[in-house]
């Protein structure tokens, strides 16, 4: 039975009066209307609504993570919520597609028409990237001295307000800082994967002194190796990991870390199955934004060359540097440095395994009195 008491119109719903009256091409106040304006504005508004929808998960996402505690039932929205992130930032990267059907002549019909308009006015992307926690400090250089330039004083408000509340990605580090298993009564997870990894290595060295070819091979693998133990050293060393903090190296707390790490290795076990999509699908949001970021810059190449962009970045060279180094949760791609093989993995105390199962609700917030 229909709950409301006015019948419903499809239009009126909608508003598609005003959503497709909101097209509105600027060439034929110069002249003849450039055919190919209309695709161009209508994939931009596509794409701003999509933002919309993403902040939409993203907010709620945040407000669960900004809790004391996440349990079971919101780490499952969380899990489902950014699953559906993914599914959009699917069809936003299938939609550069779409614009590149126009020619680069096409584009250049109605272009100089739009300055200063420009991408970097679109609040809504800057709010997605500033929510995950891609914020001044972090951005590259030309990003944190013009990222707030050629906006009106109400938007350079909000964002720079939104600066100063945690991110996404600080709830997450404070989230996984807060698992309790890395100590569990005397069971310590740094000592036991510790020793695990100095066997494995010890183990590789082995094979490389027995198959050397020649000393100078032998040279290089056995400094491979050692690269390998300097950085698990840093891992489990607090000093030495800060100084891969401060040379921007990793971002993730120490103990968030060893948190992700132990989760990641141990993704079987009840309690970490949930936390281990969230940890895959965060840095699957981070991948397909890269992916996106580099469609993008490869179609302003091609549509401008070397030519500066509207707003007056160097075009596709600002676009294929924020690429690569505008990224947030990256520490969970370069957790593979630190994975051992399964066949490597200690076993876990039975005790341990126990308290990791359906035993109870939230157990991973909760952590059985430990912390």
């Amino acid at each position: 039975m229909p709950k409301n008491k006015d019948a419903v119109y499809y239009s009126d719903y909608l508003k598609l009066d005003t959503l497709l009256d909101a097209q509105q091409p600027h060439s034929p106040k110069y002249g003849a209307e450039a055919h190919d304006e209309m695709l161009f504005i209508i994939v931009h508004q596509v794409y701003e609504l999509w933002f919309k929808q993403v902040l939409h998960e993203l907010r709620a996402i945040h407000a669960d993570f900004s809790k004391p505690q996440l349990d079971d039932k919101a780490l499952y929205l969380v899990a489902h919520r950014l699953r559906r992130v993914l599914t959009i930032q699917d069809l936003m990267n299938d939609q550069v597609a779409v614009i590149e059907t126009m020619t680069p002549q096409e584009f250049l019909e109605f272009r100089d028409y739009l300055v200063p308009a420009s991408g970097f006015q679109s609040i809504q992307f800057k709010e997605l990237e500033i929510r995950l926690g891609l914020t001044r400090k972090t951005r590259i250089a030309f990003d944190q001295q013009s990222f707030y330039n050629r906006l009106n004083d109400h938007d350079r408000n909000y964002l720079e307000e939104l600066e100063q509340q945690p991110t996404l990605f600080d709830c997450v580090d404070a989230w996984l800082a807060r698992m309790p298993f890395l100590e569990f009564k005397d069971f310590k997870f740094w000592d036991m994967y510790q020793k695990a990894v100095n066997e494995a290595l010890d183990h590789d060295e082995a094979i490389i002194r027995e198959n050397a070819v020649d000393d100078d091979q032998l040279a290089t693998e056995l400094k491979g190796i050692q690269a390998n133990r300097d950085n698990f050293a840093a891992l489990f060393d607090n000093e030495r990991y800060k100084v891969l903090q401060e040379n921007d190296a990793v971002r993730l707390s120490q103990r968030a870390m060893l948190s992700a790490l132990f989760i990641t290795q141990y993704r079987e076990e009840p309690a970490f199955n949930l936390a281990w999509q969230v940890i895959t699908s965060l840095a699957e949001v981070d991948e397909k934004l890269t992916i996106w970021r580099y469609k993008h810059a490869m179609m302003v190449q091609r549509m401008l060359g070397t030519k500066i962009g509207t707003g007056g970045s160097s075009g596709h060279d600002y676009l294929r540097r924020t690429t690569e180094q505008n990224r947030v949760f990256k520490d969970f791609f370069a957790m593979s440095t630190y994975l051992l093989p399964k066949s490597a993995l200690p076993v876990l105390p039975e005790r341990v395994r126990e308290a990791l199962g359906f035993s109870s609700l939230s157990t991973l917030e909760k952590g059985h009195g430990a912390t």
